[in-house]
């Protein structure tokens, strides 16, 4: 029987590699989708040749709590089960703190952060009690070392590794592990889309020299999910071609 996955945020770039990573690693994906988006969703999903049986569409609003209570213990009751949860949702509205709105800081908060809580809090207690499961947050380099003009985004991936290290206090005796992914620069349609010398530049602070591919991320979540992966629990794992060392 296939495990179940669910992932947020699974049409952006990095989200979109992670479906098909666990797709491919045998898994039954539940990709969220935003409310009134599922012409959006489907064109997603037939774009990328997936057929029900590897992927459900499912509408989620990550940032309203009562509806993500509502609808994942629907949820349960339809699957039976949820064995990952990938927490990668995100959006970005930069700003110098000095000039940014309460809007910008409450968008971010609530979409990065706060939807790492209305998602996973519904289905941990169901992972805890059977004795297993996986839970990944998708962070960033960002929430690691800061980033100018980024202090919404940062704080709120910062958040995400301190959810990550005390929940996984709360699962380890019932075999449930809670990591964290910080990606750094990576190829995404969006980052594509920049002028070549900007490109240049992101690149010329990498040690590496490249910015990562959405895959290489997708496969250090699809490690972590993993059997390989069972002993590792609270941890933060960089992808940042050597960006940001600790």
């Amino acid at each position: 029987m296939k495990k179940i996955a669910l992932i947020t945020g699974s049409k952006g770039g990095i989200g979109s590699a992670i479906t098909s990573q666990l797709v491919d690693d045998g898994y039954r994906v539940i990709a969220t989708h935003f409310t009134g988006k599922l012409e959006c969703a489907q064109k997603w999903f037939d774009e990328n040749n997936f057929n029900p049986e590897q992927v459900r569409l499912f509408e989620l609003d990550v940032t309203d709590t009562e509806q993500c209570a509502e609808r994942l213990a629907k949820l349960l009751e339809e699957e039976g089960t949820i064995d990952v949860v990938i927490n990668n949702a995100g959006i970005t509205k930069d700003g110098v703190f000095k000039k940014m709105t309460a809007q910008s800081w409450k968008d971010v908060i609530d979409t990065n952060l706060n939807s790492v809580f209305n998602v996973t809090q519904p289905l941990f207690a169901t992972m805890c009690e059977k004795g297993g499961g996986r839970v990944v947050n998708i962070s960033s380099v960002n929430g690691i070392k800061g980033q100018f003009g980024q202090t919404n985004y940062s704080a709120a991936k910062a958040g995400m590794i301190g959810f990550t290290k005390a929940l996984a206090a709360e699962g380890a005796r019932s075999g449930v592990t809670v990591n964290a992914v910080a990606p750094g620069y990576t190829m995404t349609p969006m980052v594509e889309m920049m002028k070549p010398e900007a490109l240049d530049y992101i690149k010329d602070q990498i040690p590496m020299r490249r910015l990562a591919g959405t895959e290489e991320i997708a496969k250090a979540v699809g490690f972590l999910v993993s059997d390989a992966g069972a002993y590792i629990t609270g941890e933060t794992l960089s992808v940042n071609g050597g960006l940001h060392m600790q």
